[in-house]
């Protein structure tokens, strides 16, 4: 198994990025402060809102195209199909938030990524 897929692996069932073994999270979507195995510090790593952006392209993407032939397959009141697809995009959202939440976080600390700095030049310096 190559690196990135034992990270994706470990990431989609919820472990921990260091040791493979400890749980990731402490309720649905809240990390837990460390590894109950090997001590991981989680506490210094954040994913912030990256997983949810792609989730919601992801949803987006699968639900709006069903959603639009249905409308013009069927042409149903427009309330029913909002009434259908709102719920079927929510949980399709909120199913693909915790993997992808799992698998970014271990993908940030396997890649060392952090928040992006910008350097200064030493010409600015001299000014």
């Amino acid at each position: 198994m190559t690196q990135n897929s034992q990270i994706i692996s470990t990431g989609l069932r919820g472990r921990c990025p260091n040791c493979h073994e400890g749980q990731l999270f402490e309720g649905f979507l809240k990390f837990a402060k460390s590894c109950e195995s090997c001590g991981f510090d989680f506490e210094s790593q954040d994913v912030a809102d990256g997983p949810a952006v792609f989730v919601i392209l992801l949803a987006s993407a699968i639900v709006v195209p069903l959603a639009l032939a249905f409308q013009i397959k069927l042409d149903p009141p427009v309330l029913l199909t909002l009434a259908i697809w709102i719920p079927v995009i929510s949980l399709l959202c909120l199913a693909l938030l915790r993997p992808f939440r799992g698998v970014m976080f271990g993908l940030q600390i396997a890649n060392n990524a952090a928040e992006g700095q910008l350097e200064q030049s030493s010409e600015d310096d001299a000014d």
